[in-house]
C-alpha cells in the first residue's frame, strides 16, 4: 500500500472507502452502545504501511453524525496540520498521531472515556480479575498507565505512546479513559465493546460488597486462548452492526 497524501484533511474524501465505512460504523455504534462524550474521544485507522497517514473524526462533530466521507486523512509527519482550516481536534492529533507514528502495527485506534472502563481507570488497583467469560478475554492482555499527566498533548501523548509498545491490545488509562487498539476497526470494536461489559460486570459485582467468585490463572489463560481461536467472533460482530446500520441510518456511508 503506498499512499500519497499532500495535507491533512484535503484530497478524495472517496478515497480508502471500505474503511471509511468500517470507521463511521464504530462511531455510530459507540452512541448506541453508550460509549461516547458527545464530540471528545476519537477513533482513527491507519490506511498506509508506516502507520503515519490515517483517518480521524473531524473536530467537534458528534460521534452519532460521523460519515464516511466526513472522515479527516491526515498525515502525522505533517507538521502544518494543526494551522489549517479543517485541523482535527489537538488532543486527537497529538495522542493518535504519536501511537500510529511510534507503533505502527497499532492500525485502529479507538479511545472512549466509556461509564465502566473510566470507573475501573478511577480505581487504585485497575486490574480487570477474571470473573467471568468476558473479562477471562483480557487477562494478561490489558496494560495498566498509572502516569497520568494533563491532556493528551506534547509530551504526554509521546509518554502514552511508549505505553502502548508491550503488544497488549487494552489500556487502560489511569484518571483518564480506555485505549484499544487492533488491526482492523471490527477487531479493534469488538474488543472495546466486550471489555466495556466486563467491566460492567465487574464494577457491578463490586457493588454488591461481596466476594468475588475469581476464576484460576490456568482457567483464565485457556479462556482467553479460546476467545482468540474462536472463528470470526469479531467479523460477524461488525458485519452485524453494519448490516443494522444500513437499514437504519444508511447516511453514515455518506
Amino acid at each position: 500500500m503506498n499512499i500519497q497524501a499532500s495535507s491533512a484533511g484535503i484530497g478524495d474524501n472517496r478515497a480508502h472507502w471500505d474503511e471509511r465505512v468500517d470507521l463511521a460504523c464504530a462511531f455510530r455504534w459507540a452512541v448506541r452502545y453508550n460509549m461516547h462524550e458527545g464530540v471528545a474521544n476519537h477513533f482513527s485507522l491507519a490506511v498506509s504501511d508506516d502507520g503515519s497517514q490515517f483517518l480521524l473524526n473531524p473536530n467537534a462533530t458528534h460521534f452519532s453524525r460521523v460519515r464516511a466521507g466526513g472522515l479527516l486523512l491526515v498525515d502525522g509527519n505533517d507538521t502544518e496540520t494543526m494551522s489549517r482550516p479543517n485541523a482535527p481536534d489537538e488532543t486527537a492529533w497529538c495522542l493518535h498521531g504519536a501511537i500510529h507514528r511510534n507503533v505502527p502495527e497499532a492500525r485502529c485506534i479507538l479511545h472512549t472515556h466509556s461509564k465502566y472502563a473510566l470507573a475501573l481507570a478511577c480505581l487504585e488497583d485497575s486490574t480487570l480479575p477474571p470473573i467471568d467469560q468476558n473479562s477471562m478475554r483480557y487477562f494478561n492482555r490489558v496494560a495498566i498507565d498509572d502516569g497520568f499527566n494533563g491532556l493528551g498533548l506534547d509530551e504526554e501523548a509521546e509518554r502514552v505512546s511508549r505505553t502502548m509498545r508491550g503488544g497488549k491490545p487494552v489500556l487502560v488509562m489511569g484518571n483518564h479513559g480506555i485505549m484499544v487498539v487492533g488491526p482492523t476497526v471490527a477487531l479493534a470494536f469488538d474488543m472495546l465493546f466486550y471489555f466495556e461489559r466486563a467491566c460492567e460486570t465487574y464494577i457491578t459485582a463490586l457493588s454488591t460488597g461481596k466476594p468475588l467468585r475469581v476464576a484460576s490463572d490456568d482457567v483464565a489463560e485457556k479462556t482467553a486462548r479460546q476467545w482468540e481461536s474462536y472463528p470470526n467472533v469479531a467479523e460477524n460482530h461488525f458485519f452485524a452492526l453494519r448490516d443494522i446500520l444500513d437499514e437504519e441510518e444508511p447516511d453514515y456511508r455518506t
